[in-house]
């Protein structure tokens, strides 16, 4: 078993530190070379693609991806070399394709009508379709648009119809004035309903290009929960509360939101739905192994009986950060040890027998 670990991350990005890297990059490293293991960052670029996956076949025995989606222009190549790091028998912390699935804005979709979220949910991966379904969707209450691209609440839009929405009509027209807020700054604009779905055109551009439309969540006023995963444990919760003007409803530090980390006993019903909820999570998204770092965000509802429930809002798997809570690092070195050595007891090229 090689114990040496790679991290890979890309250069440049609001996410470094003053070195250059991640701030919470550093410390998995000191972690793991505290229990006799070894690391490095190595930043990934398309041109050194072959170089790396080399370098790495024959040093590494896993690897920790820590790209901020944001960061690559294209992500094809970055997903295709951890494909065959994977096929290679480096151990993927996590394979790509539990990024993707975990990561992109269709998992909420894949989940509705379960505990967690709620049957009125629908994703969009094409303009017509968008442009015919979304109106009707709007003619029901206010809904939240998310591109599946992005960070920091861009390109997350709070629509509500401000004409047509009281005569009864199962959509409201194209020429209809809608409110439309932003969670990357809660900024506001009004325009035609027909110029907002012509504007989310860009969302839908390209490989990856979708837009989720679900309900707007009044009480997201009180905070969205963040729910902070290593793998199948809880680790630690951030209560994100939206700034205090009329309008704000990001959870964004950049849009003024306030956080408060606070401990898992803290949320005790929260933490026993998640826990409850892992299997089924991991089934209707792929049933790949559960992503080393994860997070999953909740808005706090109320059900017919004036309980409250918690409503899923996303998960987020290509790179959580944890630079506020570094001390992390050592239960992240941890679990890596303790995955390397249970993949080390069977040798990957005798699988055992199923049916």
């Amino acid at each position: 078993m090689k114990q040496h670990v790679v991290i890979f991350e890309a250069s440049g990005g609001s996410d470094k530190g003053s070195y250059g890297y991640r701030p919470d990059s550093k410390p998995i490293i000191d972690s793991l070379i505290k229990r006799g293991w070894t690391s490095e960052i190595i930043f990934y670029r398309d041109e050194d693609r072959g170089e790396i996956y080399r370098y790495t076949c024959e040093k590494a025995g896993a690897y920790i991806s820590r790209v901020n989606p944001g960061n690559l222009r294209d992500e094809t190549g970055y997903f295709q070399m951890l494909r065959e790091l994977v096929k290679e028998g480096v151990v993927g912390l996590p394979h790509p394709d539990a990024m993707i699935n975990y990561g992109a804005k269709n998992a909420v979709e894949k989940l509705k009508g379960t505990d967690i979220v709620p049957d009125d949910v629908s994703c969009y991966y094409d303009f017509e379709t968008f442009k015919s379904e979304f109106p009707k969707s709007l003619a029901h209450g206010v809904r939240v648009a998310k591109q599946n691209r992005g960070s920091t609440g861009e390109g997350i839009w709070r629509v509500e119809a401000i004409e047509g929405k009281d005569n009864g009509s199962e959509s409201i027209g194209l020429e209809c004035k809608v409110k439309c807020t932003e969670a990357k700054d809660n900024h506001v604009e009004v325009m035609p309903l027909g110029e907002f779905i012509d504007f989310c055109v860009q969302y839908l551009d390209g490989d990856g290009g979708m837009i989720l439309d679900m309900p707007f969540l009044e009480r997201i006023k009180e905070g969205e929960i963040r729910v902070f995963m290593l793998r199948n444990k809880v680790v630690n919760i951030v209560h994100k509360k939206p700034a205090e003007e009329a309008d704000a409803f990001s959870a964004t530090l950049f849009s003024g939101a306030k956080y408060t980390y606070e401990t898992p006993d803290q949320w005790p019903d929260l933490v026993q739905s998640v826990t409850k909820n892992i299997p089924m999570i991991q089934q209707r998204l792929g049933n790949y192994d559960l992503p080393l770092i994860w997070t999953i965000d909740f808005i706090l509802d109320t059900d017919d009986s004036g309980t409250d429930k918690y409503v899923l809002g996303e998960i987020n798997a290509s790179c959580v950060g944890f630079s506020t809570h570094l001390e992390i690092s050592d239960d992240v070195a941890d679990e890596v040890v303790r995955l390397m050595e249970a993949e080390a007891v069977v040798n990957p090229k005798w699988m055992a027998y199923s049916n």
